[in-house]
């Protein structure tokens, strides 16, 4: 067989693949909408993480929950909503000095928002996958392929919400983590 055809060939191979992935490829996230929808999404999650962790049981830890959400699938349709995201939580604390981590939780979720007359969001309703049997069923039927696969693949949410721990807490950028 010539180079010449096997050159059409791969190319023709090539469009193929290439059409196949743009059509089956999420539609990208509107970076403007995620930015107005995601403060109102991490307030909610803080606010339903607390009264769930130990160190608040513990007073002198001044524990406190620190939460982000990444958008995997974001939808707008006129004022609804609906965010496909990876969340993580972490309950932080201090004590002698250190920041101490004293639980945490990831897991995907389907936010539903509703833009208000005067142009706010609102969660109206909250999703996440059952513990145990039928969480791969969940994320399956919610979750395009793509977006599924980057669940829980953001390394780089730790650093982020330690981060924020020591903000809050006034501790230096070096303060180690420790357990609670």
């Amino acid at each position: 067989m010539s180079v010449r055809r096997w050159g059409a060939g791969a190319g023709a191979v090539a469009v193929l693949v290439a059409t196949g992935v743009w059509v089956m490829w999420p539609a990208g996230v509107d970076a403007r909408l995620w930015g107005e929808v995601r403060p109102v999404i991490e307030a909610r999650l803080v606010a339903e993480s607390q009264g769930t962790g130990y160190g608040e049981t513990v007073p002198a830890l001044k524990a406190k929950w620190f939460c982000r959400a990444r958008a995997l699938d974001l939808e707008e349709n006129g004022d609804r909503i609906r965010a496909g995201v990876d969340t993580f939580c972490v309950e932080y604390g201090v004590r002698d000095g250190a920041l101490v981590e004293c639980g945490g939780s990831r897991f995907p979720q389907v936010v539903r928002l509703k833009r208000d007359t005067d142009g706010d969001y609102r969660v109206v309703s909250r999703e996440e996958p059952p513990d145990g049997e039928g969480y791969a069923e969940w994320e399956e039927s919610r979750f395009s392929f793509f977006a599924e696969s980057e669940i829980g693949t953001d390394s780089g949410t730790s650093a982020a919400l330690e981060s924020a721990a020591r903000a809050h807490f006034a501790l230096p950028a070096g303060t180690p983590v420790k357990d609670c």
